[in-house]
């Protein structure tokens, strides 16, 4: 027989996972597959099964305890000591290589198994010799994989209580190198959206998820896992955030959750998917909005992180833009053996196909739409601004005629740029999607969350033009009867202590300042004008 070299346990150790952080990934997939069996042998209420985490940073110890089936004494050392031999099935249970328990050895000095089986008085332990392992890959010495194995595994029993049964994994002395598996926060931080647990109650549109996923005969497998004591929750959120530690706000909303199916090309149901619906005001702070993106499940466990799919948007930024998660519902997508992706194969290539499609065709449309509605509603805010500076300007008195002529043609051209956009936001106020259903379509939602927003602005801020329409209509009617249109008023009409003389020659150096100087500055040095000879 062909011996098998040391390399492949550098290989499933630590040559397999970029992120230390995913060993926590993996300890928790085998707890809760253990939890399904538990469940459906009766052992345990649905309730009641949990996994705990417990970190403590300063022995640089972890452990990762279910109260699941736990292995039986006769089975345990084959099932254990096997390697990438396990008897889960592919499909069903969310790992099935058998070398997940492996990860461990990469990061710490010493690796426990301890676990007993309901019924049985004993429980077993298996110990690796992490530190030996490494020291025996990196030898010169072509160790096979049983010389190793044989040199750092020990096994044995102690005794239990009949009616115990959980699966214990330890890790002691974590590597220094690895100081962020020490971290609570941040494995909180990664588990809340990595790891099959419940939606926070924060997240107020979850009920519109579960319901869809209850319509589609879909169960979203979800457990309680702890870390310290503090139970883990997806940290989903409806408001999005900008700003700093000092001056962090929100500023957009996630108003409603939509939905996408995806079909093979039987029309089987391969994959279906939820997304937050805002004003998309911009593309989303990823430091403040640590769930931003798609996010790619199976078994409601995560697939790579949340740039996975942001290759198939029209253009990879599209993809902050959103916050979701797609749910594989195909048996046959199957995560590679680092979980950063699924195995290639027909299923596969026909979701990327369907996925490409729809962020090509709705959403890349969608975003830009909302651009081209909230420019839109800008310009009838930008009219009602020219409005008010000119109302204002005119009560304190223009400083020449061409200052009041400029300002009014800005009016003008931003009247007509309401005017355009105003129609094209009429067209689509329409209160039905094009198949007749009084259901808003996504992008009615978003219009709807744009409207509402500018629509408060614009009634806030927006000036009464009447003044300035009763001018122009007494202009008009002025002319109708042959006389001159009312006289416009000047700012230095009210510089009581200068002599029309002087008057004269300071307007004509205020034109020049207005015409050379920024408007801020030009501004103070009509006030300071103003204040010194009025």
């Amino acid at each position: 027989m062909a011996k098998i070299g040391k390399n492949i346990l550098e290989h499933l150790t630590t040559g397999m996972y970029a992120d230390s952080k995913v060993t926590y990934r993996e300890y928790v997939q085998n707890a809760c597959d253990q939890i399904d069996k538990a469940i459906q042998m009766g052992i345990l209420a649905s309730n009641e099964a949990e996994v705990e985490i417990y970190i403590d940073p300063r022995k640089r110890y972890i452990s990762v305890v279910d109260n699941a089936t736990g292995v039986a004494s006769e089975q345990f050392v084959s099932q254990l000591g096997d390697i990438a031999n396990s008897d889960k099935t592919l499909g069903v249970n969310k790992g099935f290589r058998g070398i997940g328990r492996l990860c461990g050895l990469a990061y710490c000095k010493t690796l426990v198994f301890t676990t007993s089986y309901k019924g049985e008085s004993i429980k077993s332990y298996m110990k690796f010799d992490a530190k030996l392992m490494r020291e025996m890959i990196q030898s010169e010495v072509k160790y096979s994989v049983d010389d190793i194995l044989q040199a750092i595994v020990k096994t044995g029993v102690e005794k239990e209580e009949r009616d115990k049964h959980y699966f214990k994994v330890e890790m002691f002395d974590i590597n220094q190198e690895n100081t962020d598996l020490l971290d609570p926060k941040m494995v909180r931080d990664y588990l809340s959206f990595v790891a099959p647990v419940p939606y926070t109650n924060k997240f107020l549109l979850r009920s519109s998820i579960y319901a869809y996923a209850k319509e589609k005969a879909f169960k979203i497998d979800e457990y309680k896992i702890t870390v310290n004591g503090a139970q883990l929750f997806k940290e989903y959120k409806t408001r999005l955030y900008e700003g700093g530690d000092t001056s962090l706000k929100a500023y957009d909303e996630i108003s409603q959750i939509a939905f996408k199916d995806f079909y093979d090309d039987n029309g089987r149901l391969i994959a279906w998917a939820w997304y937050g619906l805002s004003r998309f005001e911009k593309a989303i702070p990823k430091s403040l909005n640590p769930m931003y993106g798609f996010r790619l499940r199976q078994g409601n466990i995560q697939i790579g992180d949340n740039t996975v799919v942001a290759s198939l948007f029209k253009e990879p930024r599209g993809n902050s833009y959103f916050v979701g998660e797609i749910f594989a519902v195909a048996k046959e997508l199957i995560p590679n053996s680092q979980r950063n992706y699924f195995n290639e194969n027909k299923t596969r290539v026909q979701l990327e196909d369907s996925l490409r499609t729809f962020f090509y065709d709705e959403l890349h449309r969608l975003y830009h739409i909302a651009n081209e509605t909230k420019s839109d509603y800008k310009k009838v805010s930008a009219y009602n601004e020219a409005v008010k500076k000119l109302q204002e300007t005119a009560a304190r008195g223009f400083v020449d005629s061409k200052e009041q002529a400029k300002m009014e043609a800005e009016v003008d051209t931003a009247r007509q740029r309401m005017d355009q956009a105003i129609r094209r936001l009429g067209k689509t106020t329409t209160s039905t999607s094009d198949s007749g259903s009084t259901a808003q379509t996504p992008e009615q939602v978003v219009r709807q969350a744009i409207k509402k927003k500018y629509d408060v602005a614009i009634e806030a801020d927006a000036p009464n033009p009447a003044g300035i329409e009763k001018k122009e209509k007494e202009k008009e009617t002025e002319k109708e009867k042959g006389k001159e249109p009312v006289k416009a008023k000047y700012f230095t009409e009210s510089l009581s202590k200068l002599d029309r003389s002087k008057r004269r020659l300071v307007q004509q150096i205020m034109a020049i300042v207005n015409n050379v100087a920024p408007k801020e500055v030009a501004d103070d040095i009509r006030k300071a004008i103003e204040k010194e000879f009025r």
